[in-house]
């Protein structure tokens, strides 16, 4: 049997099937040629590169996480088990002149809650709260709505408690050993010396806010800046360079172990130009003026003339910063805020008020710079000015005076006339006399390098029209040259300029920190004198004024007579300066010392306490007898 038969005649050949009959003669004959139907089907070769495509996908894919992104991927593996935690750095130390410490810093201990390592089971974590809370004694609801409130994904702690005692700290230590994202830090606050009058020079810090954080992206959360004063001014220098723990926890967020410890660097300190006695003796005479003069507030400035840095600065009444650097109630916080005294005021640099006869010497500088008047220059003083229906007084008729018994008298008619002309003194006239107030550091910040310094105000005409709508008229500059109207100054503006006259007229910038070191005593920046405005009232002229506020000491005529009996020689100016419509008048008193040789000035204001010379004048004195004879 052939092939054939055996397959029953059939064969293919090409798309065609071929078969054989078988005749009745028995042999075999070719049949018909049959055209299969056969319909078209998808080829097989579609599907095998489908097949390639998805294993070459997987392969390029499976070499891109191994091999391109293995290093990435490793890094979040092990973030999974390793946790940063940062080590806050001590803020750097704050000295008086003498070396004397004024801050420090303390040991704190904080309870804090890593949100990212907490259970992710509802009641598991609800049941964390419950045992945390057995444990401190904090609400488990008050825990939950902290941590809720700042989201469960948050890599940085969530402080639940401040400021906790060591013995405290270490059994709540041992008590949470076991409970994921818990830890007990140590932390640094700071130590404010209690000195009365320094709080509002030195600051406090505290954690930022949320408006802080959105201003300036480089904060972080639980982060302490400086809020208030030097503390703020300086925080560059003080805050240190944090340090950071690197933590191995388990799956359930457990510490395990610690990996590695970068030690915190602690910040720059900062020498102060004040001194710590001469603050606490003035804040004590202050304290004393302002009790008999039956105030409630006052402020006390004490700079030295030679260089612009300031001895002493004192405003009454103040506070405790320590409230704020070991904590305080939002309740706390809002008391001191509403407080209708102002305690974190610092009236020296921010409070502003019309500046009375304490001006004057500013007034006699400048009328004789310009000519309007000499040394000789006299005027017989009727005790009163009148032009029209206006009337503008002295506070007595003093007769035949110049330049220096106006001063040693404080004659309001002779500053009219310097200021506004009167007779035969043609007067500066109010821009010449706005100009010249504006050289001696008037209208301006002085940039004194503490937050929140007040420019006062020196009037013009443009400005009374813009702000008032109204005219400027003679009377206006009448009460200019006198310190009234609408002058206002801060005491820090009054001392800076009584000290341009003591120290032969260079107005000079005010300054609290004389030199910054680092943790070895390194020198990293100095302070020094910096001249605002150069000399542009005569020698000649400046000792015609000087010479006036010493009459005004040892004249028998004089308003500043109770200082003659000082160790050194003094010279000063008494002010009176109304305010309010209830005729009440702010005390003012400046002084330079000694005479020959000014080492320091004192300007010092006793709000609401009537005449210069019988309520700031005791404590100026008292306060200049201390400072040469301790």
């Amino acid at each position: 049997m052939s092939i054939f038969d055996q397959f029953d005649g059939r064969f293919l050949q090409g798309d065609r099937r071929h078969r054989k009959v078988k005749t009745e003669q028995g042999d075999y004959e070719p049949a018909e040629e049959e055209q299969l139907d056969l319909k078209p089907k998808r080829p097989i070769w579609i599907f095998w590169a489908l097949t390639l495509i998805v294993i070459g996908i997987l392969i390029a894919q499976l070499l891109n996480l191994q091999i391109s992104q293995g290093s990435f991927n490793r890094y979040l593996a092990e973030g999974n088990r390793i946790r940063s935690r940062e080590i806050p750095a001590p803020r750097g130390l704050i000295y008086d002149s003498r070396g004397n410490l004024l801050v420090n810093n303390d040991a704190s201990f904080s309870l804090e809650i890593y949100p990212l390592d907490l259970p992710k089971a509802e009641n598991e974590r609800q049941q964390f709260y419950d045992n945390l809370s057995s444990i401190t004694t904090i609400p488990s609801d008050e825990i939950r709505n902290a941590i809720k409130e700042k989201g469960f994904n948050r890599a940085d702690p969530i402080i639940l408690k401040e400021n906790i005692d060591r013995d405290t700290a270490m059994l709540l230590e041992v008590k949470t050993n076991n409970m994921p994202g818990v830890v007990i830090s140590k932390n640094p606050i700071r130590n404010y010396s209690v000195l009365t009058g320094l709080s509002q020079i030195i600051g406090y810090v505290g954690q930022v806010t949320d408006a802080e954080i959105k201003n300036n992206p480089n904060l972080r959360m639980n982060q302490v800046i400086g809020k208030e004063g030097l503390e703020k001014t300086y925080e560059d220098y003080l805050k240190g360079q944090d340090g950071v723990s690197q933590i191995e926890v388990d799956s359930r967020g457990r510490a395990q172990r610690v990996l590695s410890n970068l030690s915190p660097s602690p910040g720059n300190n900062l020498t102060l130009t004040l001194d710590k006695d001469l603050e606490s003796y003035m804040a004590s005479a202050l304290a004393s003026g302002i009790s008999n003069a039956g105030s409630k507030a006052g402020v006390a400035v004490a700079i030295d003339p030679r260089t612009g840095g300031v001895l002493g600065m004192v405003s009454l009444p103040t506070y405790d910063n320590n409230i704020f650097a070991k904590g305080t109630s939002q309740e706390e916080y809002q008391k001191i805020l509403s407080d209708p005294m102002q305690a974190m005021f610092n009236r020296a640099i921010s409070g502003t008020y019309p500046s009375g006869s304490t001006i004057k010497p500013l007034i006699a500088s400048a009328g004789l710079q310009d000519g309007v008047i000499t040394e000789n220059t006299t005027i017989d003083d009727p005790g009163e000015i009148k032009v029209a229906n206006y009337v503008y007084p002295d506070w007595k008729a003093h007769g035949l005076v110049d330049v220096r018994k106006a001063l040693a008298v404080s004659c309001n008619v002779f500053f009219y006339s310097v200021g506004g002309g009167w007779e035969k003194i043609r007067g500066l006239g109010v821009n010449k006399l706005h100009d010249y107030l504006e050289k001696f550091g008037f209208g301006q910040k002085l940039g004194i390098d503490l937050p929140s310094e007040n420019s006062g105000l020196v009037p013009s005409p443009e400005w009374k029209e813009q702000v008032k709508k109204e005219s400027w008229y003679l009377g206006d500059t009448y009460h200019m040259s006198i310190g009234q109207g609408d002058v206002l100054v801060t005491p820090l503006q009054m001392a800076t300029a009584i000290a341009s006259i003591a120290n032969d007229g260079e107005v000079l910038k005010p300054y609290v920190v004389s030199k910054i070191t680092d943790k070895d005593g390194n020198m990293v920046k100095v302070n020094q004198k910096e001249v605002i405005r150069p000399k542009f009232i005569d020698s000649g002229n400046l000792q015609i004024v000087r010479e006036g506020m010493r009459n005004c000491v040892t004249a028998s005529y004089g308003s500043c007579s109770s200082l003659d009996d000082l160790s050194v020689a003094v010279a000063a100016k008494t002010g009176t300066a109304q305010f309010g419509n209830e005729g009440k008048t702010h005390a003012w008193f400046a002084a330079f010392a000694p005479y020959n040789d000014p080492q320091i000035v004192i300007s010092v204001i006793v709000e609401g306490g009537g005449e210069g010379y019988s309520a700031a004048g005791p404590i100026a004195k008292d306060i200049l007898n201390w400072y040469f004879t301790r």
